[in-house]
């Protein structure tokens, strides 16, 4: 039994049985990593993976819980060479950050200048995604941390810090109606079309349990995962904007007119996640 081995079977299952997406991602070839599958599975005596002619079809019984001791195996190897690394080159690694789009553009950059400043021999890799993706490559092993606001709460394996407060902004063109006030309620912007985060992103959560709370619906016209993309939206006059108010930079959007929304909204509370 090789490690080799293990992580190919570890990486076939990451990239949902595809054989030929996992050759790409390890830079090798499709038929080394079947043969080295086949070879693990000859030596154990079992089928980690059911086929169908040439395609694997799913993970067997005891396949999964191969796949769980490999995983924790490899963690464990990797958490070897860390130990090893620390003690030879203090001041040298890598660090990988799972992260969404909204932390990773307008949250960290003044954070990770100043870390890189401080440790220069340290590799910094950002993985951009979802909450839920993000918080899979953790559980995976993928990344050591990951910083996000939502969903991660759904991994029980995962240990969180609160990082942050943040609330929301909302944004308007100049001409628009609101455009002239310093704060707004709830219910009148209940009057307008609305433009934010896709559910599951950014805080969103909180910004559907405000109209739920005012006994209010909604009427969101247009959702996405990146605030630069929403505010574009906003410029065009589909609706009113409502992004995080870090996202909002007066000398990067001077064509909008930034309206405070801390009565309206809950402030949200960003969160580093790790696995203990």
């Amino acid at each position: 039994m090789k490690l080799q081995q293990l992580r190919y079977i570890v990486e076939v299952v990451n990239h949902n049985l595809n054989v030929s997406s996992t050759a790409e991602g390890l830079y090798t070839s499709q038929p080394g990593i079947s043969k080295q599958v086949r070879m693990l599975e000859d030596e154990l005596g079992i089928q980690i993976f059911s086929r169908s002619g040439k395609h694997l079809t799913q993970v067997t019984p005891a396949g999964q819980e191969i796949i769980r001791i490999a995983r924790e195996v490899l963690s464990k190897v990797d958490a070897i060479k860390s130990v090893a690394g620390e003690h030879t080159w203090p001041d040298k690694g890598s660090l990988y950050i799972a992260t969404t789009h909204t932390q990773a553009r307008y949250a960290l950059p003044n954070v990770i200048k100043g870390f890189i400043e401080r440790y220069p021999r340290v590799s910094l890799h950002m993985h951009q995604g979802s909450p839920t993706q993000i918080a899979d490559a953790v559980s995976k092993g993928n990344a050591d941390f990951a910083i996000a606001t939502e969903a991660l709460h759904l991994y029980e394996d995962l240990v969180m810090l609160p990082c942050y407060h943040w609330n929301r902004a909302i944004v308007v063109t100049p001409d628009h109606p609101l455009a002239g006030k310093k704060a707004i309620t709830i219910e009148e912007l209940a009057q307008y079309p609305l433009v934010t985060y896709t559910f599951g992103f950014t805080g969103r959560s909180e910004l559907d349990t405000a109209f739920n709370r005012a006994g209010l619906t909604p009427r969101i016209v247009f959702t996405a995962t990146d605030a630069d993309v929403i505010k574009t939206y906003v410029r065009l006059g589909l609706g009113v904007g409502v992004i995080a108010s870090m996202a909002v930079d007066p000398v990067a959007d001077p064509d909008l007119v930034r309206v405070d929304a801390h009565d309206i909204f809950s402030h949200s509370t960003t969160k580093n996640w790790f696995s203990p």
